[in-house]
């Protein structure tokens, strides 16, 4: 039996849910506890890049994330009249026999997620979180808010930016905050000839695009500053989007036109909330958006919550090392890489907002980050 064997995984997020997969295939004993009744995701798209496959085929759920999306051919960036400036291919040297490039609705991932947690046979109860943590040095007593207790050699909490775990464990730490800008995704038929990422730039220095998510469906989306963090009425939604794509030609001129139903628009304004290292105390962990929860102008949220499991996963299992060497090591693999998605995504959207300050272009930054994140995790 592994040390340190049983786990408590706070979320069952793409973080959490992750984190179950890899510590239980590491021979783990793990539970998963997940506030939510209906484990329900909101439908958007999400654009995953090489190193998400990389890190879910660690998991052995390559095959399944490939087959539940729609594999593109890499992005390509345009100016506002749908003029290509920039385009950037794939790279699958570290995929192969996997796509670099998928595209997928979140909840074709949480299928992915929650069908290989049901095979695997890893308890997971919805409905439930904690009431209180203790750390006893020589491990973590919880109790639950549906009365049941239980002693844990670790505690993961993976329970999204505005993490309860992360207040209780961290009470001085950041709170999300607002950047800015928000974003807008809608989902629409998928023309048969689309391949490709689509971004196009706005003069002022917003972002609008495009993206296939399966065989027969595609989202536009855009980020645009919103000053003072507004709140929309729910029946102007696709109003505001279609306002915020005027201007744009192309495909996605085009594509603007069919927003048409308010209740199918989804709209997020951004926060940021990016902890410094460590993410841990004693036997309690943070991960994912627990951790570093920063904006979409990258498209790596998602890969760097499973990669945060994929690497717990190896640390924890790969000696008798004591616990607080096997997190500090898992630190050391994690931080550097986490911040700079996080602050580089950060910062792309401060360019966006205000362009004279730029710089370099999305495309040479997002070229760059491609490149770096091709690196073993």
């Amino acid at each position: 039996m592994v040390k340190d064997n049983r786990i408590l995984v706070i979320g069952g997020g793409i973080g959490g849910l992750s984190a179950a997969i890899g510590l239980h295939q590491k021979g783990f004993d793990v539970d998963v506890v997940e506030l939510s009744t209906d484990w329900r995701v909101y439908h958007v798209g999400i654009i995953v890049q090489a190193n998400f496959v990389r890190a879910l085929a660690a998991l052995d759920l390559g095959d399944e994330a490939v087959a539940a999306g729609f594999p593109y051919k890499g992005w390509k960036f345009l100016d506002m009249a749908g003029e290509e400036i920039a385009e950037l291919p794939g790279d699958s040297t570290v995929t192969a026999p996997y796509p670099a490039d998928l595209g997928l609705t979140r909840p074709a991932l949480h299928k992915v997620l929650t069908g290989k947690v049901k095979a695997l046979g890893i308890p997971v109860r919805l409905g439930v979180t904690f009431e209180t943590i203790e750390d006893r040095g020589d491990g973590v007593d919880v109790r639950f808010t549906d009365g049941t207790t239980g002693r844990y050699d670790l505690v993961i909490g993976a329970d999204g930016a505005y993490s309860k775990t992360r207040n209780i464990v961290f009470p001085d730490a950041p709170r999300p905050r607002y950047t800015g800008q928000g974003v807008w995704r809608y989902n629409v038929p998928r023309p048969k000839d689309l391949e490709w990422f689509h971004l196009y730039m706005h003069e002022d220095g917003h972002t609008a695009g495009y993206c296939p998510l399966t065989q027969d469906t595609m989202y536009i989306m855009t980020v645009t500053e919103e000053p003072g963090n507004p709140h929309f009425p729910p029946e102007s939604l696709a109003d505001e989007m279609r306002k915020r794509l005027a201007g744009f030609g192309g495909l996605l001129g085009e594509l603007a036109r069919r927003i048409t139903e308010p209740e199918l628009v989804v709209y997020r304004p951004l926060e940021v909330c990016m902890l410094p290292s460590p993410w841990y105390k004693g036997r309690i962990l943070l991960i994912g958006d627990a951790a570093h929860s920063a904006t979409p102008h990258l498209g790596q949220g998602a890969a760097m919550a499973i990669e945060d499991s994929v690497a717990l996963a190896d640390e924890l299992s790969r000696d008798e090392a004591p616990l607080a060497d096997k997190l500090a090591r898992f630190m050391t693999r994690r931080f550097e890489r986490a911040n700079l998605v996080g602050q580089t995504s950060i910062k792309l959207g401060e360019w966006q907002m205000n362009p004279a300050a730029a710089e370099q272009s999305q495309a040479e930054v997002t070229a760059q980050m491609r490149a770096k994140l091709l690196e073993p995790i």
